[in-house]
């Protein structure tokens, strides 16, 4: 019997599972900043496409 309790307190005060829980929020916000900066890269070069096919169209003469 002495030996469960003990053997229960030492996985109670175990931090094994805070690491893990810690580490999931951390890699969450990483994940979160990763897709904002890709989301805000593609509208920076979606718009820079655009400005460079109108000066294609410009300079080939086409309508826009």
């Amino acid at each position: 019997m002495k030996r469960r309790v003990k053997q229960l307190i030492r996985i109670l005060a175990g931090e094994r599972g805070a690491t893990a829980t810690e580490y999931s929020v951390l890699v969450g916000f990483i994940a979160m900043v990763i897709v904002a900066g890709v989301g805000l890269f593609g509208t920076a070069l979606n718009g820079y496409f655009g400005t460079l096919a109108d000066g294609v169209k410009t300079a080939l003469g086409l309508p826009r």
